[in-house]
């Protein structure tokens, strides 16, 4: 997000309402001792032990084990909680997502359609951007999340006229579900710069209207993301909402450590502050984008310290390689299973072409940078693993880590070559309950919908992974994550690649142990650990007991560093 503008303002104001924010959210200080027994406690180290108490010294977890082992530590003044039999975990880490989209709500129309949303066709979808006009002063932004053309009646995309339609006193923009395009008005495309003479952007394509170069609105890609910088230059007023929004919704479903896989300069310093003054409580994982950072990632003047505290942490450089499997820009080594427009033999497209893709990664890795590439398609995939290798063997790292964010159509050669180079995947298994009906049917086929989000390859081949939720492409529900590595069950009832699933405890290591690693972090969360922060999640039951209730289980309780920061009444 592009917050140059309201951040100066913001930091400006800060000196003179510091104590009144502080005082106004004001984060809980965690008891100097308490203990919790009596419950099922999934402590998720190396051995997946289950015990039944640990106790807490401040924001550090002291001791796991039996309910007579922890009593024994119980003094005068320890607070002790009886868990009367539910299970309690390490807090979820969001291994991948774009934090505080999820509160794009408080700012911006819903436009998602069932099983997300209400929207059931393009009247519907209008309707609400109209409204949302209706109650935004002219010239500010009007916008939608969330849309999705291949659920919508209509099976199609909104078009400029229709937005034109909307306010011509407004720039007006629809993002689509997967992020990776959106609709833009006349007055958005004419604030973008982007008229009949604009050229396709490398990595993007501008929708045209037939037989001509003028613009439909569409903007795939790249090309997107002049309006994207735009239309999210918000005011104070509405960014608090945004954040505080996002981090609530965060809490209620367990989430201790959230990530926002891929952040502007602006956008990580507004999350470092609002994380110092206590608007989110959560930990913050943060992506610096390649693009948005520039040549400080490449000439050292890029410094972690300047955005990072102590609960934030500046993460791996990312790179956006390709696009989206239900947008038809993820990169396929082999065409689209129904023709796109019409093209028997279309496959997407890089955003990042092949060359340059080796040129970044090269550069990048070996400055010394962990690497984050989103890849979905396999075309794109190939590239990376290239990329990457070529990389490795020019300037060898023994414990690399890249993550590859999504790896959605992953073959299993190309999982063996993750085990050698030390790629982690980083899987979006709900794909196959939000789209894999229409994975199987409308975009990649039967064959290959069987074996997105390949982990039963993973597992067979010794790659460690974890399972994220790309919130707000798909709502941040943790035990969904977990539920569909399990089963692979789409919303139709079939299930995609059998083959593919895991086991419970395998599923649970992807959302909290497995998910830390990848970001370097698993000496301080993701399981219960003497020695590690409390970050805490408490269950009204056991995911073992029965898995597949297990995505109905309630968050009953969420702590962070010792501190309870949700408690459901």
């Amino acid at each position: 997000m592009n917050w140059k503008t309201p951040l100066a303002v913001l930091l400006a104001l800060c000196v003179g309402l510091a104590v009144l924010l502080r005082i106004a959210t004001r984060q809980p200080a965690p008891p100097d001792h308490q203990v919790f027994i009596n419950g099922d406690v999934l402590t998720m180290d190396a051995d997946n032990r289950v015990l039944q108490a640990l106790s807490v010294r401040g924001e550090l977890i002291e001791a796991v084990g039996s309910d007579e082992q922890i009593m024994a530590l119980v003094e005068d003044d320890t607070l002790v909680t009886d868990l009367r039999g539910r299970a309690l975990l390490p807090g979820f880490v969001d291994a991948h997502g774009h934090f505080p989209g999820s509160g794009m709500a408080e700012i911006a129309a819903d436009l998602n359609s069932p099983p997300i949303g209400d929207k059931r066709d393009m009247a519907q979808l209008l309707a609400a951007l109209r409204e949302r006009a209706a109650m935004t002063p002219p010239g500010e932004w009007v916008s939608g999340f969330g849309y999705d053309d291949t659920l919508l009646a209509e099976g199609r995309h909104p078009t400029r006229a229709e937005l034109d339609a909307i306010s011509t006193e407004h720039p007006v923009a629809a993002m689509h579900i997967s992020g990776h395009m959106l609709v833009a008005n006349s007055v958005a495309l004419q604030l973008a710069g982007i008229d009949a003479d604009t050229p396709d952007p490398v990595g993007g394509v501008i929708g045209r209207r037939p037989g001509s170069r003028e613009p439909n609105g569409l903007l795939e890609e790249t090309a997107r993301m002049g309006v994207v910088l735009l239309m999210q230059d918000m005011n104070i007023g509405s960014a608090y909402r945004m954040f505080k929004s996002a981090a609530r919704e965060y809490a209620q479903r367990g989430v201790t450590t959230a990530q926002s896989g891929g952040t502007t300069p602006g956008l990580a310093r507004a999350l470092s502050l609002a994380s110092r003054l206590g608007i989110v409580p959560q930990r913050l994982v943060l992506f610096p984008f390649e693009e948005e950072f520039g040549q400080a990632l490449y000439n050292g003047d890029y410094d972690p310290g300047d955005y990072a505290n102590a609960r934030v942490t500046m993460g791996a450089v990312k790179i956006v390689a390709d696009g989206s499997i239900q947008g038809f820009t993820g990169y396929l080594a082999q065409p689209y299973h129904t023709p796109y427009q019409g093209d028997a033999q279309y496959r997407g497209y890089p955003a990042v072409p092949r060359e340059a893709l080796f040129e970044k990664v090269a550069a990048l890795h070996r400055a010394g940078y962990q690497l984050a590439i989103h890849g979905n398609g396999d075309a794109s995939i190939e590239d990376i693993l290239d990329a990457f290798e070529a990389a490795q063997a020019a300037h060898p790292v023994d414990d690399p880590r890249l993550i590859l964010i999504h790896a959605q159509m992953a073959r299993e050669e190309q999982v063996a070559r993750m085990a050698r180079l030390g790629v982690t995947p980083s899987f979006f298994t709900a794909h196959t309950w939000y789209w894999g009906d229409r994975h199987r049917e409308l975009f990649i086929g039967p064959q290959r919908a069987a074996q997105i989000s390949p982990h039963g390859w993973a597992l067979r081949h010794g790659v460690r992974f974890s399972s994220h939720l790309d919130t707000p492409v798909v709502p941040m529900q943790p035990l969904q994550a977990v539920w569909s590595q399990v089963y692979r069950q789409t919303i139709g009832g079939d299930v995609l690649g059998p083959q593919q699933r895991i086991d419970v405890m395998q599923a649970l290591r992807a959302v909290t142990i497995d998910a830390a690693w990848q970001s370097f972090l698993e000496d301080s969360r993701g399981s219960l650990e003497p020695g590690k922060l409390a970050d805490l999640v408490v269950l009204s039951g056991n995911p073992l007991d029965d898995p597949a209730r297990l995505r109905d289980l309630r968050v009953d309780r969420t702590v962070i560093g010792g501190a309870t920061i949700y408690q459901r009444h």
